[in-house]
């Protein structure tokens, strides 16, 4: 007879979206699988029929569980004795909202990729129905998962930079400093729409990601925002630029850049931290080491899986030291992380605490106020907007 401790078996996952052409898609299953605690078994891969059944065979999925639609494979997995444990969900955003409430009402767990939703009374009833079925919803800020980024959250949790001061975080790209959107490729095309992407483009799309960021190391809660948020390529609906100052709750100050059009930069997400005692500094793009400068000493380098980390950051690492691991590894530590909890909820038990370090659904809601009060403020000619 088998108990809690033994091997849990793999999660029966679903995937809606994340057929030809999709980028995500991709990511979300080698994530999954890089830790082996899940099997892909099911899908509505596209809003196309043909081409969703197309994807599964692609992907060695059984042809009676390559659905038409979402709708149809909520259904038709919840009749099934062998049925998906959980969903994930990357689709553009538009789709988010409903495809969560349909596996949500059905009685399935759901990964969703950020940001969850695209207006803030849509990821409010969310969290409204998460609540009120229990069921588990991780979401996938995956930049949360690099093992020096646990280990900075860490790190000003035990108070070694002190009290905090200033917080500067920027997320430049340069993909999009022409109008790539006309050419024909799939990411530009429903990232720089209204109607799939939601109102914000490049604060919904990166500039989520920079916030998150900030507010999981740092642990402060922002209080006002003012923001200037701009579209530099001609005919283009939605923000390419943002810039913004933030004041965060108990007398932080901090500034966000995020752009799309910034030549020379690829994904130049970086986060620098400063407090009484001294400051932090990691870059996306170096992502196996960490800058600890403390106030009056030389910085030092903090390396992944190195000597003197602490335990969040060696769990969130997978190989020996000087072997980087980077973006593929920290969207697995999501899913892993994802799959303790999971695991946890079908014994009915809490997860144990180094699993619970993953954005959820608040963190969506939380997104979604964020980018609502930058349109605000910005439309108001970056006045100042509370949180």
């Amino acid at each position: 007879m088998s108990n809690q401790h033994d091997t849990p078996r793999r999660l029966r996952l679903g995937m809606v979206g994340g057929g030809p052409g999709a980028f995500i898609g991709g990511v979300h299953r080698i994530a999954a699988r890089l830790d082996d605690h899940y099997e892909l078994v099911a899908g509505a891969f596209a809003s196309d029929p043909e081409r969703s059944r197309a994807a599964a065979a692609e992907l060695h999925v059984a042809a009676d569980r390559a659905y038409p639609d979402y709708q149809t494979m909520a259904e038709g997995e919840r009749n099934r004795t062998d049925g998906i444990d959980v969903v994930a969900i990357v689709t553009p955003n538009h789709v988010h909202f409903d495809v969560a409430s349909t596996f949500l009402e059905a009685g399935f767990h759901v990964i969703c990729d950020k940001p969850m939703t695209i207006t803030l009374e849509e990821a409010q009833t969310l969290a409204e129905l998460v609540e009120r079925t229990g069921l588990f919803f991780g979401l996938t800020h995956n930049y949360s998962g690099y093992s020096l980024v646990r280990q900075a959250r860490a790190m000003v949790a035990n108070g070694e930079l002190g009290d905090l001061r200033v917080v500067q975080v920027e997320y430049p790209q340069d993909w999009l400093s022409t109008r790539l959107e006309e050419s024909g490729v799939k990411q530009a095309e429903w990232r720089t729409d209204p109607k799939r992407s939601g109102p914000a483009g490049c604060l919904g799309d990166i500039g989520t990601h920079a916030y998150h960021l900030a507010r999981y190391v740092t642990g402060l809660q922002l209080e006002s925002l003012s923001a200037d948020m701009h579209t530099f390529v001609e005919g283009r609906a939605l923000d390419d630029n943002v810039h913004m100052l933030l004041r965060f709750k108990g007398g932080a100050r901090g500034m966000l850049w995020s752009s799309q059009v910034a030549p020379g930069n690829e994904n130049g997400l970086q986060l620098r931290v400063y407090g009484s005692k001294g400051g932090l500094a990691w870059r996306q793009e170096t992502p196996n080491q960490l800058v600890h400068s403390p106030l009056g000493e030389p910085p030092r380098i903090l390396t992944r899986n190195g000597p003197g980390l602490g335990e969040a950051a060696m769990v969130a690492a997978r190989i020996p030291p000087g072997h980087p691991e980077g973006y593929l590894e920290a969207f697995a530590q999501l899913y892993r992380d994802f799959a303790v909890q999971i695991h946890a909820h079908q014994r009915g038990e809490r997860a144990e605490a180094l699993a619970l370090q993953t954005p959820g659904v608040a963190d969506g809601v939380d997104g979604l106020t964020f980018i609502t009060r930058a349109l605000a403020s910005s439309a108001a000619g970056g006045q100042w907007v509370d949180m």
